[in-house]
């Protein structure tokens, strides 16, 4: 297999290798650990215990930052073995199959010293087979020529370097596809941001050092929506000039995700870019990256918005989740198989280990921390929804979908992210926009009657945040209903201003208005002690609802113990913070989810009333005008996403446009 041949070879995948002073990601380039797939039943009759695949594994070796030459050549120590079966650089074959026009790939290996290139595969169940393997000497190019037809429901193709008595350095190596290259499509790389201008600048850097990625991109915009502006942060002249022209700012009011990300889009086409590669402030790129997703998307069947992943930032080796659908009978985000798990650790189970990463996860949506969308699928199905923040990506990823244009969230291109699962953006003041997008996402695309558990789960939430003493998220909870229930005709016009009005609303109400000093609360103190000393514990699943009603019904009409309007009854971890253990106070101090402050919860029967009734008659109204309410804005999709009417909104918005 090692003689050339005439026939022309485009790459589609190059592998690729950390920085140096990113070693703590290593297990995503390169296993330096013996695994060698997982052991599965080879009998029919087996029981579902012995069905259950297992890892054959030894214990990681570290590995050695000296080894790693450059960011495509790395240095195999004799006698080891070293695989490429890793997330970056293992070639994600079902994917190819499904999605692209290739049917064949050629693996080109470069290496220099003697040891052997073996080639693998997988399957959809994470069965580990060895394909074929070459002995190396000296500095030789070693080639294999593999199909993609046993890739029907998942696997991929990696390959190991095995060094012999002496040190085997590869020097390159490409996943290729036969035949001439599509011409390469141009991209508007888009960032919105609002006072994030360290992490712009350091993205920009990094665009600014990968010569091939920057070359890929015909436009990088950043869309500047906060105060701080990133134009006029240190070192912002000096990496502008770095990029050669490429970059420009438009800095306009803060219209939300959204808002910033329409204008990415917006410009993409009016510049002429074949896709617009959306991407959030608060991140770190994988620059190369870029070429793999612009590589896949030239090569689709068919118009496709092809997707990264995210990894943590802060632990960089978890993945947050490796591809998400929408739930259609309760408009939640929802994982593709059960097998699959959140915040995934390759350091912990690389991708030979773990089985349910070889089964091809096809998805609804594609976060928008990066995101390639062609610009022909934004001139038939528009922009975004202005809808501020929140399902603005899962909605859009919807509505494609319908048109008949499908999302792939593609391994081997991501960012690191800063995660939100430390958070929790289902209280304050982002709890209008999640209740009034998810509502809005229902009526939109919602394929059951009535929208099938939407209404139903919207009211229960709120009942759950009132027991809670969560009464400034109802508040927002309850807005958001209102402003749906109103219609399409006014959901532009909330664009700037309903975030000041939320902000307003929960500084009105202790349970937002956070501290960072514990010491600004008075000692807690209960009046009465627990129950023989235990503490409140969750509710059986037997008795859960009746006990609920049970606990609501009481919260209406028992008096607020004195003693706890003047002291808290106690101090609760945010971690602690579930409904029905808070339910069973009169008022406690809870610590944020960031762990940077703490608000003062406090029971009110008045409020508890009033709202509970609100809210009863909000999700009573919107479950008798669903169907009109449907209609309503389906029939104004067109309008409210549409190129010109998202250009009304940014000439009235606009502050500055510069390059």
């Amino acid at each position: 297999m090692n003689e050339e041949s005439e026939q022309e070879w485009q790459t589609l995948q190059r592998v690729i290798l950390p920085p140096q002073e990113q070693m703590d990601t290593v297990p995503l380039y390169v296993d330096m650990g013996t695994a060698t797939g997982v052991q599965l039943p080879t009998t029919g009759d087996a029981s579902d215990r012995e069905r259950k695949p297992r890892a054959i594994s030894s214990p990681a070796r570290e590995a050695h930052s000296e080894d790693f030459v450059s960011r495509f050549s790395m240095m195999v120590r004799p006698g080891d073995r070293v695989s490429f079966g890793t997330y970056f650089n293992a070639f994600p074959a079902s994917y190819w199959r499904r999605w692209t026009n290739v049917e064949a790939v050629r693996l080109s290996v470069t290496t220099s010293g003697e040891g052997a290139v073996v080639v693998y595969k997988s399957n959809s169940r994470g069965s580990l087979q060895r394909v074929d393997s070459q002995r190396v000497e000296g500095q030789t190019t070693t080639t294999f020529d593999l199909s993609l037809k046993p890739f029907g429901d998942g696997g991929w193709y990696w390959f190991d370097i095995v060094a012999g008595s002496e040190p085997v350095e590869i020097t390159r190596a490409e996943w290729q596809a036969a035949g001439p290259a599509p011409q390469r499509g141009t991209v508007t790389l888009q960032i919105t941001t609002l006072n994030k201008t360290d992490f712009c600048l350091n993205n920009l850097r990094l665009l600014a050092a990968d010569s091939e990625a920057l070359e890929a991109l015909q436009e990088i915009l950043i869309v500047d929506q906060g105060t701080q502006k990133v134009a006029q942060a240190d070192g912002f002249d000096e990496v502008k000039a770095e990029l050669g022209g490429r970059l420009r700012i438009i800095e306009q009011s803060n219209l939300g995700g959204s808002g910033g990300f329409s204008r990415g889009m917006y410009e993409a086409v009016a510049n002429g870019s074949d896709y617009a590669l959306l991407m959030d402030d608060d991140i770190v790129v994988e620059t190369e990256s870029i070429l793999r997703l612009v590589t896949f998307g030239d090569r689709c069947k068919t118009p496709t918005l092809v997707g990264g992943h995210m990894f943590d930032l802060f632990n960089r080796t978890v993945l947050h989740t490796f591809g998400e659908i929408v739930n259609p009978y309760r408009i939640q985000p929802a994982l593709p198989s059960d097998e699959m798990e959140l915040g995934h650790d390759f350091l912990v189970s690389n991708l030979r280990q773990t089985p349910w990463l070889h089964r091809r996860c096809d998805v609804d949506y594609n976060g928008w921390w990066m995101c390639l969308i062609p610009t022909s699928v934004i001139r038939e199905i528009g922009l975004s929804l202005p809808i501020f923040i929140k399902w603005d990506d899962a909605e859009y990823g919807l509505r494609a979908k319908e048109r008949g244009f499908p999302t792939v969230s593609m391994p081997g291109a991501a960012v690191w992210h800063v995660s939100w699962i430390d958070k929790d953006d289902l209280v304050g003041w982002q709890a209008y926009f999640h209740t009034r997008n998810r509502a809005l996402t229902a009526l939109l695309h919602s394929p059951y009657e009535l929208g099938g558990r939407v209404i139903r789960e919207l009211q229960q939430d709120d009942i759950k945040h009132l027991v809670s003493m969560q009464y400034a998220t109802v508040q927002g909870r309850e807005w958001a209903i209102q402003d749906l229930l109103k219609g399409p005709g006014s959901l532009r016009g909330l664009l700037e201003t309903k975030l000041p009005e939320i902000r307003k609303m929960l500084s009105e109400h202790t349970d937002a208005v956070f501290k960072p000093d514990p010491d600004e609360f008075p000692a807690p103190r209960m009046a009465k002690p627990p129950r023989h000393g235990q503490g409140f514990s969750r509710p059986g699943k037997a008795v859960l609802v009746p006990w609920a009603l049970k606990t609501v019904a009481r919260q209406l009409v028992k008096p607020v113990v004195d003693t706890s309007r003047e002291r808290p009854q106690a101090n609760v971890p945010h971690m602690d913070n579930k409904w029905w253990r808070m339910s069973q106070y009169d008022s406690a101090v809870v610590s944020n989810a960031e762990g940077t402050g703490a608000s003062w919860y406090k029971r009110d029967p008045r409020v508890m009333r009033r709202m509970l009734a609100e809210s009863a008659k909000l999700h009573g109204e919107l479950l008798a005008r669903w169907r009109s309410l449907s209609s309503e804005y389906k029939s104004a999709l067109h309008d409210l996403t549409s190129l010109d009417s998202w250009k009304k909104t940014f000439d009235e918005h606009t502050l500055s446009d510069s390059r």
